[in-house]
């Protein structure tokens, strides 16, 4: 044995000296197949995948111990081969001989006893296994012929109502190894697998005539269960979890609204005794909390950070739970693969089942995850999910061909949704279902005690970053000179600079700290920023005046980063524009802070003025509750809808008659009856100004602009009933249409009903507008909506 060590010593040493460029091919030809042999050996050796097709290897290897050490062997080897390839490599590039007799000599020393031996066996051992795995496939090929007739039944079928199959067929022979989802599928780099999977698994190719069906038996659906109200949040707060700051506020402000909420459910609950509800399987995955999603909220809760979205999100979730419906919440990747039932591997296969939920609310750092790891289940599905979308998304940003082509692409659209999927924390954005989130609402003697106690020169400045003081001196100084300014900007130990020194700041604080606060101050005052939050309507509700600053030019994404890049081309006309358009004064007042006059006549006037507290109904518990349950009871993405006008239908009189004293048309209550909701009888039809939108057309005439019923004016019967005069009528891909251009006297109707838009506006087109009357106190509902 030890002469047979020296001899190969021996024959290396020769190789190294004469052979140069043949050892280097020797060594890279023996590594590669080296390689090549243990890859291919783990494929056919591991352990049967869940999901096997039939045409997966279902014989198991003999002597899987011994194939486990030969393996355990080659591996040895090649960590051998490496580091003297590595030292080969070296030697090459020096001239000195001696170099090489080290070398021989180190090769001496570390080649094992018995070395010739082991790879002998190693050999013999891999040429018993491939017999035995050549073996394997032959009586499993032939099994597949036995059971399937012949593989010529694999070939790739050409149907025209599978146009993908044949380019599937072929993306599927060079990528089925890219990611691991496909072999737990039970794919196995055959023909036949490949069209099992994209006939069963995705749709691409038409179902296999002699493929068993009951492999894909159809599932009944479940039976339905009645949502019951709920007033004991326990469960609630089981689910939210811990190990989070932005977790534990939001189970704080649960516990604090836990009594109000069962409250407003008894009393919901009482009206709605004749309505059977159905209990919804809802999954709520809270994306910008996620450790993937790199969630910066979360430390900052202690330090003055934004608490908007955690208000609303902590406010959804109990509704929906009060609600009565199946919820399941999730704030990981994690969960939300438990739940889904997302495959092992990178995203690009379809879930394994069914989705298990009738809804999906998430925001868009939850709705990107799915993308990556739903894959073909998300557009499948999409029409569950509910977007929870703090500043709005408009339909040329949502439709993503439309918005590449014309400019629209942004960094948070182009997902294609139904507009009204979208939810956001106001009703600013009619082309989105507004969700919204509450505030504390006070009985009769809280109201009056807060009256009693409020002390007329106090004022609250709406700011807990420092940074929002940033240029704030000049307008301050002037209210100092009449109320006593208190702040409540984070700091850790020096007060922030930025602050006068006439401001008396009371750090972060806790939120019923907070309300103490807000219920002793006469002034809540903006400083322009942050935008559309949730504290001036707590202000309001604790009887504060809030004073905010106007903006002009409005902020929109064509002049202000803030906005830049967000889906929307809103104009934002004063720090809070729900609070300027829809409660206003007494209670808001929106002025020019740079007018210095305008500014100290406003603080006079407000010393002057006494408020009782208020809170707009939408705001309540109540009246989230109601307008979540109109949603979720009402709202449907998934069914088609029935083609209007239909086919081959004629009107024998104008389907609109105009309101009694008034120049807004109706839809005709003798017209045909077509199911929607909100219901036809909403139905405010009217015609824009050039350069006007449908959102400013029917705010002008007191009313809201209803996406949901755009359908029923697309429609060549909408011009002429408000007598515009059409040479011809064509239908386009337009975000504004439909429209009328009194230049050319053209009549455009919407094409894409994606693009239905109340948002958009130009000086050519006068747009036909879908407005619809609105509950008071509830702007997201119409009066016969419930």
């Amino acid at each position: 044995m030890i002469a047979a060590s020296s001899d190969l010593s021996i024959m290396v040493r020769r190789c190294l000296l004469t052979f140069k460029p043949f050892r280097i091919f020797v060594v890279g030809i023996g590594f590669f197949s080296l390689c090549f042999l243990m890859t291919s050996l783990g494929g056919q050796l591991s352990a049967k995948r869940p999901g096997d097709s039939p045409f997966t290897v279902r014989s198991e290897v003999l002597g899987g111990q011994e194939s486990r050490g030969v393996l355990r062997k080659i591996s040895d080897m090649l960590e051998v081969i490496m580091k003297r390839m590595d030292a080969l490599s070296k030697v090459g590039n020096s001239t000195d001989a001696h170099r090489l007799d080290e070398l021989s000599s180190a090769l001496d020393r570390i080649q094992p006893v018995g070395l010739v031996e082991r790879i002998q066996a190693i050999a013999q051992n891999m040429s018993d296994m491939a017999g035995r795995v050549e073996q394997i496939l032959q009586r499993s090929m032939a099994g597949n012929k036995v059971r399937d007739g012949t593989l010529a039944q694999c070939g790739t079928p050409k149907d025209p109502r599978y146009p993908d199959c044949l380019s599937k067929m072929d993306w599927m022979r060079a990528r089925w190894t890219s990611d691991p989802c496909y072999a737990f599928y039970g794919v196995d780099g055959s023909d036949c697998s490949f069209l099992v999977y994209l006939s069963e698994v995705e749709w691409f190719c038409p179902p296999l005539i002699w493929r068993n069906q009951t492999a894909t038996p159809t599932l009944k659906p479940l039976p339905k269960k009645q949502a019951v109200f709920q007033s004991d949040i326990g469960a609630l707060l089981e689910q939210v979890g811990t190990g989070k700051e932005s977790l534990s506020f939001m189970k704080r402000r649960m516990r604090r609204m836990a009594a109000q909420w069962a409250s407003a459910a008894r009393r919901l609950d009482d009206r709605l005794r004749s309505h059977w509800r159905e209990q919804n399987r809802i999954l709520v995955h809270v994306g910008f909390l996620t450790e993937e999603s790199g969630d910066v909220f979360s430390p900052k809760v202690l330090k003055g950070g934004p608490l908007g979205e955690m208000v609303q999100w902590a406010d959804i979730l109990t509704a929906l739970h009060v609600l009565g419906h199946n919820l399941k919440i999730s704030f990981s990747l994690k969960e939300l693969h438990g739940f889904l039932g997302v495959p092992p591997g990178r995203g690009s296969c379809p879930l394994t089942g069914p989705l298990p939920f009738d809804l999906i609310y998430t925001d868009y750092h939850g709705l990107q995850q799915m993308k990556q790891h739903m894959g073909l289940s998300l557009r499948k599905h999409k029409c569950h999910i509910r977007v929870i979308d703090t500043f709005g998304t408009e339909p040329a940003y949502n439709h993503e061909e439309y918005a590449i082509l014309h400019g629209y692409r942004t960094n948070w659209g182009y997902w294609n949704l139904h507009g009204q999927q979208y939810m956001t924390m106001f009703p600013h954005t009619p082309d989105n279902s507004f969700m919204g989130f509450v505030a504390e609402e006070l009985n009769e003697t809280e109201k009056q005690n807060i009256q009693r106690n409020k002390v007329n020169n106090m004022a609250v400045v709406y700011g807990k970053e420092a940074s929002m003081w940033k240029g704030k001196e000049k307008f301050l100084t002037i209210l100092h000179r009449y109320m006593e300014i208190h702040g409540t900007v984070y700091y850790e130990t020096q007060r922030p600079p930025e602050v006068p020194a006439f401001v008396k700041n009371h750090g972060l604080l806790p939120q019923q700290e907070l309300q103490q606060l807000l219920r002793k101050a006469k002034l809540f005052i903006g400083l322009g920023f942050p935008y559309e939050g949730p504290a001036p309507l707590e202000a309001i509700a604790n009887g504060c005046i809030f004073l905010q600053p106007k903006f002009n030019p409005p902020h929109s994404s064509l002049n202000h980063d803030f906005f830049r890049g967000k889906p929307t081309s809103r104009k934002v006309s004063s720090q809070h524009p729900y609070a300027e358009q829809y409660i206003g004064r007494p209670h808001v007042i929106t002025i020019d802070f740079n007018n210095s006059e305008e500014f100290e006549a406003t603080i006079r006037e407000i010393m002057r003025i006494n408020v009782e507290p208020f809170l707009p109904y939408e705001y309540t518990c109540e009246g989230m509750l109601e307008r979540v349950h109109a949603y979720i009871q009402n709202q449907d993405f998934c069914s088609p809808e029935a083609p209007f006008p239909p086919v081959n239908s004629s009107w024998l009189s104008s389907p609109f008659v105009l309101l009694p004293n008034s120049s807004i048309l109706t839809w005709a209550s003798n017209a045909s009856s077509y199911t929607s909701w909100p219901p036809l009888s909403a139905l405010r039809l009217l015609a824009s100004l050039e350069g006007e939108s449908c959102v400013e057309a029917c705010q002008g005439a007191e009313l809201i602009c209803e996406p949901a019923l755009y359908r029923f004016i697309n429609i060549k019967e909408a011009f002429s009933a408000l007598e515009l005069q059409c040479d011809g009528v064509e239908s386009q891909v337009n975000h504004l249409l439909p429209a009328f251009s009194a230049e050319h006297a053209e009549c455009g109707l919407q094409q894409d009903p994606l693009l239905f838009s109340c948002a958009g506006s130009s000086a050519k087109y006068q747009r036909l507008c879908p407005c619809r009357d609105y509950r008071v106190g509830q702007v997201a509902l119409c009066r016969d909506c419930l």
